[in-house]
């Protein structure tokens, strides 16, 4: 029997909200992962157009890729079960969290347990866009662009939607160039 395309986008975000620390771009893989090779939903360059226009939105990157997928796959109604799935586990934890936490925040060992999720949370980041780059990024022209965008967002905290944006015209002029190019050679 076909499951239900709304249950199915629903339990796989919510499989994914469930089991997954360390916020959105923590959980980037495996979204990858599950509608990419598990689920075949999306190829790899539809995933990453997915992030660019879910890192481009206002909120957070992995429900604006949830929201986007499941709009793409089923309409309004997949976007629904899709956010529905990946929002309420985070939901339940941090009200449970938020019910005890002021209670436990004073015991050492709850104090030390976070102190040492703070680094595993950076190195889950820093895996997630080496997974998400190592596709995206073929060419060495790219990995000069992607590099320059890390300093203007990095370094000269560059509004994101500023650097998509630049992104967006870098493509657009890099494209220009080689069809120019190619029109050159095919004169000569």
């Amino acid at each position: 029997m076909k499951q239900n395309p709304y249950f199915q986008l629903f339990s796989t975000f919510f499989k994914i909200g469930a089991t997954t620390f360390g916020g959105g771009y923590a959980m980037l893989p495996i979204i990858k992962r599950e509608v990419v090779e598990t689920h075949g939903w999306l190829h790899e360059d539809e995933f990453v157009d997915v992030l660019a226009v879910a890192q481009s939105s206002p909120g957070a990157v992995a429900i604006n890729s949830a929201i986007f997928i499941g709009c793409k796959l089923h309409g309004y109604p997949g976007a629904v079960a899709s956010m529905l799935g990946a929002v309420l586990p985070s939901f339940i934890v941090i009200l449970t969290i938020a019910i005890f936490f002021a209670r436990y925040t004073e015991i050492p060992v709850v104090a030390a347990a976070f102190a040492g999720i703070r680094p595993a949370v950076a190195a889950l980041i820093a895996a997630a866009v080496l997974k998400i780059g190592k596709p995206v990024l073929k060419s060495r022209t790219q990995i000069i662009f992607a590099l320059a965008f890390l300093i203007l967002s990095s370094a000269f905290n560059v509004h994101p939607v500023a650097v998509i944006v630049l992104g967006a015209g870098s493509g657009l002029l890099l494209s220009y160039l080689s069809t120019e190019q190619d029109g050159e050679d095919n004169e000569s």
